[in-house]
Parts: structure tokens; C-alpha cells; sequence
């Protein structure tokens, strides 16, 4: 065989060797699919071992995210840092290799995959974001901005909705440097897909809007190399290659269910060197000849940076203004300092804190030049329309406003990958209760710390007339519960904008507004302590109160209203403004003293959601104002007033504390 076959087997054999050591993992992919992703490595994608973040590098990403041994023996393979004894560490605690992709813990992967569908909405943000920052920075004659977005996906792949959402939102854009491959071998856990799968994938995507390509033989590398060559000499669509494969390729189990997922056995292993002609008897080999032939291959492509690095050259001298702003862009920091921008913290006048962040999108779009987003077609709702940044498209790629349709887990996944690209301060919106649909790309969002911003309107029972399906009951809970997130239900316009500078500027993950619908008060005495989580609105005039009221976003009014009725009745409470609790648990044990002291066991909480998570903060003599069961439909002031949610109510509930814990 020469090299290049041998160097496939190589890849096959590590990894059918790393899942049978871990005695865990999914060697049918990476046996079938090695030839199409070796060919895609070593003739087509633009990259440099040496440098995995260089920015110009083609993006690859690992739809079937299950198959991660095939992409760490890529990475071993081309030297990216995954050595052979992270090979052998492969599914084990603190290795580089862990069970699936993972960004951030191994070099060389762009983004974490598992979820099957989300590697392919993932690659579409990569592309978006690539289309954009190269219609603001190309030139004719220097394009600084220049790759392709790779993706391999699985028939598991296929059958997500979420591939089809994003899948058909390429189309519309006509993203055409985002290239699928299709490994396709008509298995999954279960057996042959026949038994729930027998749409014709291709036809689909035509459907779509995509270029289609087959390949009969995806062993065949001059084939899938030819197939990549045609997607790249267009510029209309994105491409979609089918592969057809044969899963665990060489092994006893080939071509059925029993591959899938689970280790081959020693004499598996064994079998399978022997059918692919694999005659060394050291385990975790890799052959000299492939390693030599390796070593150029590597050299050669470390020539892509080289050349770009000219280039780059050649772009700062020309153009040394913009050069500079790519450079900002790049660096995810924002450069402006928003503390002192005025118009961001100006408000004159009671705003729904939706609003509240129109405004205040539209005041950090002037500032902010990469800023960029949308909504899952609620915009005029959600209030996320940058005014005079023109709508992204297949006609314009300068457009700042990003139209998903409705297609909320596609929208969120997207984002990841236009964050996890880098260049961009993305944040995409829709109505808080359809959170719920997004929420396996939102916790991988956690999962990989994205600085994505999910602005999520219509907040509680505020929605009103749209009744129970529209109003969010558990959502605050659900999403606080989700590590590596921050949840800030603001109160007012200027909690909003503190929130918004949080959200852009110190947030280390992803964060989430949770805004409203109606009207709030602006309270004098609002700020930017919110970023503490939580802090003193209105304070007793005793050393220490005799209760604390606590709410966060509209339910504040409540307690900052029953202060003053509970004076009347000689109770001085401290009103406590509560936007996040994720922020006020990174407090010092001090201010948090300071903020709740623990000698005050009076405590009353209010929110128009579930009670859940509030226990904490009320303890066992407190009591909360909540919705633990869902809504109904009516004029929203009347929903208030039938769940209790008034200052009578507010005001009861509290003396009720007070007469129970004398």
C-alpha cells in the first residue's frame, strides 16, 4: 500500500485500539469515515499544526461528535499536541482526549460536539461569521479574510431537526464556503436506519437550496478531493457531499449495528490488522514511513500561515487603520470604555426592560462595530433591531441584523460557532419561554464559557393574553441551574445596561436578560452594583432591619412599594434587588453578609415564576411570593392580581412572616 493508505490505517487502527484500552467508545465511524477526513486534512483544509488558532485557518468540525477518536488521531497523527500517551489516555480522567470534542481541553478542536445535529447549526455560525468579517475587511487585492468551514456529519446527524433548521437558513444565505460531508452508512444504534430513517438526504438539502455531490466509494480519496474541489469552485451554495461508507470498515462487526458504539475485543483488534494489511505487532504504532511522511506534510503546511503572514504584512502597511480594527475585532475585547459612554446609562422615563435594551442595543451598535444579531423572527418584539447595520443575506454580507426565522436551537448552536470563530459580539433573541427549545445548545454555550448574549423576552405572566403556552414558569429555575451561566432578570433600564456591559465586556460565558414586557419604574436609586447580583435598593434606617424584601425584575416594585406599608405598621425592612443570583454567589462571604445579614431570619422573596432556587436566600422562617403551576390567559394586570401579585397581597404575606417568627 503506499503512504497515504497506510497513513488511513494508522488512523484506524489508533483508534480502534484507544476505544478497546478505554473499553469504551465508538469505533464505526472512525473506521469507516478515516479515508474522506484524512483526504479533507492533508489536501483541502487550510491549516498549520504549529499554530491551531491561527485565524485564517479552515474551520473543521466534528458533527458526530462520537466518533472523537477518528479527529484525536488526526491530531496525533498531523502534531497537533495529542500524543500517543493521550491516545492511550483516551476516555480517562484530565486526558486531552476526552469521550467527545471538547474546545477549550484539546488543541485542534473548534468547537465541543456530542449533541448529534449541533456541529452542523455550529459550522453555519463559522461561516456567517467568515462571510462577514471578510465583507469588512477584504480588499481586491489583499483578501486577509479567507477560509473554508468543513463539517463531518453522520446519519444521526441527519435525522436532528436541528440540521434541517440550519441547514435550510444556509441555503437562504447561500453560504458557500460552508461545506458538509455526508459519511453515510446507514446505521445507527438501533440497526439499519431503514427502520426510522429512508428520506432521501439529498433531495432535502437540493431543497434547500444546496450544491449535492455523491461519492459511491468513500474510500476513495481522489474522489472525496474531487468533490471538495467542485463545492470550492462556486460561490453560489453551501455543499452537501455524500460519503457513502461501510461503518467499522475491516472489522468483524462491518457494516453493522454491533460497531457502533462499542470496542471491537482484542481479536477484533487483531482482525482488523490483519485486513488492512497492518503487519506490526507493537500496539499504538505508528509506522516511520508515516511519520516521515507526516513530518513534510506538516511542513508544507505551515506554509499556509507563512503565506498569510505576508499577506498580513503587506495588509497593515496598506491599510494600517483597518488592520488595527481587524486586530480589535480579534482580540474579543471591547475596546470602548462603556462605564462612561452617558447615553448607555441615560434614562428619563419608565421602560419595559425590553425596551430598555433596544435602546440600548442601538446606543452599543455605534460603539461596537463587529456587534451582531438577531431574533428567531421576533425582532419588532424582542426589540434586537440595530437600526442602520442592514440585514445580513445572501445579497448582503455587511448586514449586522441576523434574521433566523423561527428556528430557536438552530439560532443558539449558530451562535456558538460565529463566538467559538471569534471576531464577534453576537447575541440572538426570542421569547423567554421558547428558551426551552434551545436549550441543549444554550448549556453547551455553558458547557464551552461562549460569551453568547441570550436576550429573552416576555419574561413571566406579563405576556398576558397569550396565555399558559407563552408564560415562563420554570424557565429562571431551568436556566439557573445550568453551570457556567449567568441569568440577570434586571428592574429597571439602568440594571438593564448594567446587565448589557456584564454581558460584553467581563462575562468569561455565556449570559442570559431576562426582560419584560411591561412598563417597569426607574428607581433612583438603580445602579451598576447590580453586577453584584444583588445589593441594597432601600435600606432600613436601623443598623440592622428588622426583615428583607427580596424580588428580582418586575416583582421588585412590589417589595419597593410594601416598605413603606410596612413602616406604617413598624416594621423598617431592606429592600434588595436581586438581577442574578449566579453574581451575587461570586460575592466575598463579607458582602454578602453585608447584603443579607444571617441574624435576620424575616425574609420575604417575590417573583412571578417558580419558587424554586429561592429557598436559599428566605430560609425556613421566610416565605415567597411565586407561580408554582402555570398561567392563564387574560390581560396581564388581571393575571397579577389573581396570583397574588399585588402590593395588598405583598403586604399580608409579609406581616404573616413577622406575626409567625415573633
Amino acid at each position: 500500500m503506499n503512504v497515504e493508505e497506510l497513513t488511513v490505517n494508522t488512523i484506524r487502527i489508533l483508534s480502534a485500539e484507544a476505544i478497546q484500552k478505554a473499553n469504551s467508545g465508538h469505533p464505526g465511524t472512525p473506521l469507516g469515515a478515516a479515508p474522506a477526513a484524512f483526504a479533507l486534512w492533508s489536501k483541502e483544509l487550510k491549516h498549520n499544526p504549529a499554530n491551531p488558532n491561527w485565524v485564517n485557518r479552515d474551520r473543521f468540525v466534528l458533527s458526530a461528535g462520537h466518533a472523537s477518536m477518528l479527529l484525536y488521531s488526526l491530531l496525533h497523527v498531523f502534531g497537533y499536541g495529542v500524543s500517543i500517551e493521550e491516545i492511550k489516555k483516551f476516555r480517562q480522567w484530565e486526558s486531552l482526549t476526552p469521550g467527545h470534542p471538547e474546545y477549550g481541553v484539546t488543541p485542534g478542536v473548534e468547537i465541543s460536539t456530542g449533541p448529534l445535529g449541533q456541529g452542523i447549526a455550529n459550522g453555519v455560525g463559522m461561516a456567517i461569521s467568515e462571510a462577514y468579517i471578510a465583507e469588512k475587511f477584504n480588499k481586491e487585492d489583499l483578501k486577509l479574510v479567507d477560509h473554508y468551514t468543513y463539517v463531518l456529519a453522520g446519519d444521526g446527524c441527519m435525522m436532528e431537526g436541528i440540521s434541517g433548521e440550519a441547514a435550510s437558513l444556509a441555503g437562504t444565505l447561500g453560504l458557500s464556503k460552508l461545506i458538509v460531508i455526508y459519511d453515510s452508512n446507514n446505521i445507527s444504534i438501533e440497526g439499519n436506519t431503514d427502520i426510522a430513517f429512508r428520506e432521501n438526504v439529498g433531495d432535502r438539502f437540493k431543497a434547500y437550496d444546496w450544491n449535492v455531490i455523491e461519492v459511491e466509494d468513500g474510500t476513495d480519496m481522489s474522489a472525496i478531493v474531487a468533490a471538495i474541489e467542485k463545492a470550492k469552485n462556486q460561490n453560489e451554495k453551501p455543499t452537501l457531499i455524500i460519503s457513502k461508507t461501510v461503518i467499522g470498515f475491516g472489522s468483524p462487526k462491518e457494516g453493522t449495528a454491533d460497531v457502533h458504539g462499542s470496542p471491537l475485543g482484542d481479536e477484533g483488534v487483531k482482525v482488523l490488522k490483519e485486513k488492512l494489511g497492518f503487519n506490526y505487532d507493537e500496539d499504538f504504532y505508528v509506522p516511520s514511513e508515516v511519520k516521515k511522511y507526516m513530518e513534510d506534510l506538516k511542513e508544507a503546511l505551515k506554509s499556509n500561515e507563512d503565506k498569510w503572514n505576508e499577506l498580513r504584512k503587506a495588509y497593515s502597511e496598506k491599510y494600517p487603520e483597518l488592520s488595527k480594527e481587524f486586530d480589535e475585532w480579534m482580540s474579543g475585547k471591547v475596546t470602548v470604555d462603556l462605564d462612561n459612554l452617558e447615553e448607555l446609562w441615560k434614562f428619563e422615563k419608565p421602560l419595559a426592560t425590553r425596551d430598555a435594551s433596544g435602546n440600548i442595543i442601538n446606543t452599543l451598535a455605534k460603539v461596537i462595530p463587529n456587534l451582531i444579531g438577531g431574533s428567531a423572527d421576533l425582532a419588532p418584539s424582542n426589540k434586537t433591531y440595530m437600526k442602520g447595520k442592514g440585514d445580513f443575506s445572501k445579497e448582503n454580507r455587511a448586514g449586522a441584523n441576523l434574521h433566523f426565522g423561527v428556528r430557536e436551537h438552530a439560532m443558539a448552536a449558530i451562535a456558538n460557532g460565529m463566538a467559538a470563530h471569534g471576531g464577534l459580539k453576537v447575541f440572538v433573541s426570542t421569547f423567554f419561554v421558547f428558551s426551552d427549545y434551545m436549550k441543549g445548545a444554550m448549556r453547551m454555550s455553558a458547557l464551552m464559557n461562549l460569551p453568547v448574549v441570550y436576550v429573552l423576552t416576555h419574561d413571566s405572566i406579563g405576556v398576558g393574553e397569550d396565555g399558559p403556552t407563552h408564560e415562563p414558569i420554570e424557565h429562571l429555575a431551568g436556566l439557573r441551574s445550568i453551570p457556567n451561566l449567568t441569568v440577570i432578570r434586571p428592574a429597571d433600564a439602568v440594571e438593564t445596561a448594567a446587565a448589557w456591559k456584564y454581558a460584553l465586556t467581563t462575562a468569561d460565558g455565556p449570559t442570559v436578560l431576562v426582560l419584560t414586557r411591561q412598563k417597569l419604574p426607574l428607581y433612583k436609586e438603580s445602579g451598576k452594583e447590580a453586577l453584584k447580583g444583588a445589593y441594597i435598593l432601600r435600606d432600613s434606617e436601623k443598623a440592622e432591619p428588622d426583615m428583607l424584601l427580596m424580588a428580582s425584575g418586575s416583582e421588585v416594585e412590589l417589595v419597593y412599594n410594601v416598605k413603606d406599608e410596612l413602616l406604617k405598621n413598624g416594621i423598617d425592612a431592606r429592600v434588595i434587588s436581586v438581577p442574578s443570583f449566579e453574581l451575587f454567589e461570586k460575592q466575598s462571604a463579607e458582602y454578602k453578609e453585608k447584603v443579607m445579614p444571617r441574624s435576620v431570619r424575616k425574609r420575604f422573596a417575590a417573583e412571578a415564576a417558580s419558587s424554586f432556587g429561592w429557598h436559599k436566600y428566605v430560609g425556613m422562617d421566610g416565605d415567597i411570593l411565586s407561580i408554582d403551576h402555570f398561567g392563564a390567559s387574560a390581560p396581564a394586570e388581571i393575571l397579577f392580581e389573581k396570583f397574588g401579585f399585588t402590593n395588598e397581597n405583598t403586604l399580608k404575606m409579609c406581616l404573616d412572616i413577622v406575626k409567625n417568627n415573633k
